[in-house]
């Protein structure tokens, strides 16, 4: 009989709590097999319409993954895969999701809003 390990992807969030001012991020944390989906929320700064995702790893450390204004203007990083995908609905908060999750997502992810921005291509 075949004994199936589960393989788990960790998913670990900064600042999930509203520190005034702040961005809220949700869930704190999140564990998951790999191969379902995730969805990360972020609740920019009041009056902050640009939203951006980081994510960090112990071997690459902070890098860039998208910025997003609205539906139509968004920047992403040239390893944004098809797997990810990010929204901001009603102009408000953002989600950045990843379906299916692989084992080399684990990561912690961070978010960022400002009232204006610039370009990250050089990331």
């Amino acid at each position: 009989m075949d004994s199936i390990l589960p393989c788990w992807v960790i998913f670990g969030l900064l600042g999930a709590g509203h520190m005034a001012p702040g961005v809220k991020q949700t869930p704190s944390h999140k564990i998951t097999e790999v191969g379902q989906p995730v969805t990360l929320w972020c609740d920019p700064i009041s009056g902050h319409p640009y939203v951006y995702w980081y994510q960090q790893t112990a071997e690459k450390g902070m890098e860039f993954i998208v910025y997003i204004y609205d539906e139509d203007n968004t920047e992403k990083a040239d390893f944004f895969q098809d797997r990810f995908s990010v929204e901001k609905p009603e102009g408000s908060y953002s989600n950045l999701n990843i379906q299916p999750v692989q084992l080399g997502d684990s990561a912690i992810y961070l978010c960022a809003s400002s009232l204006a921005t610039a370009s990250h291509r050089h990331f």
